[in-house]
């Protein structure tokens, strides 16, 4: 089952596409990002109101990202990377030997979570 993304996530999904597509239309950029069209529509206009996507040209529906949307962009990206790449202590269970007598210590390691 797969995780549901938090909204920076969504965001730098979003500002991914826009990059890696150039000028590019909405429809083309929800659907590149896995999106529906709630969860689109909520995180783009936030990024255009804020300067991080414009649109092309007036005429046409394109947008492109702005100098600050890269920049988030890249921003964002390194903060991914540090989040990946921090080593998780894992939760480990120990089974006290007064409770669980039988539990031999390598058997409850292998309970660690």
């Amino acid at each position: 089952m797969k995780k549901d993304r938090s909204r920076w996530e969504i965001i730098l999904d979003i500002l991914k596409v826009t990059k890696k597509e150039g000028k590019v239309k909405k429809t083309r950029i929800m659907h590149r990002a896995n999106l529906d069209w709630r969860n689109f529509k909520r995180s783009f206009d936030i990024l255009q109101a804020d300067g991080f996507i414009i649109k092309c040209n007036p005429d046409a529906d394109r947008y492109e990202l702005t100098e600050n949307g890269e920049n988030l962009l890249q921003r964002l990206k390194e903060v991914s990377e540090l989040i990946d790449a921090t080593p998780r202590i894992p939760n480990q269970f120990q089974v006290p030997a007064r409770i669980y007598p039988a539990i031999s210590h390598e058997a409850a390691v292998e309970l660690s979570l």
